[in-house]
């Protein structure tokens, strides 16, 4: 995993590549828009979104992906038919290139996020 040094969102995004800055932003808008009351943050590297300190939700850009990471194990479940055709590991979704990004299913995801306070994997 590539790990950012970037001290801010702002930052990360500040350094991405031209083909991938508009996606990523795009990603952070919704996540700003759909999960009201999370906190903004840097951790592990990536943008990332935690309720009562917790992270249950990030993205970043990586080598050969552009991943989301859905660290909500119920979230996961209840959209299991939806994820199934997308390349996901245990936790995370990837998308080789931005134009992959099926951003209303991403969208569907952070608003189940934040309903409710759930388990985090």
């Amino acid at each position: 995993m590539v790990r950012s040094e970037a001290a801010d969102v702002d930052a990360y995004l500040a350094a991405l590549p031209e083909n991938r800055a508009p996606t990523l932003t795009r990603l952070r808008e919704m996540c700003r828009t759909e999960l009201e009351g999370f906190t903004e943050l840097m951790a592990y590297g990536m943008p990332s979104y935690a309720r009562t300190n917790e992270v249950e939700f990030a993205f970043a850009s990586q080598q050969q992906y552009i991943s989301i990471y859905l660290l909500r194990t119920d979230v996961r479940e209840t959209f299991t038919e939806a994820l199934s055709t997308h390349n996901m590991g245990k936790g995370c979704l990837r998308f080789r290139t931005p134009a992959d990004i099926d951003f209303a299913l991403i969208r569907n995801l952070l608003s189940a996020n934040a309903t409710t306070p759930g388990q985090i994997c």
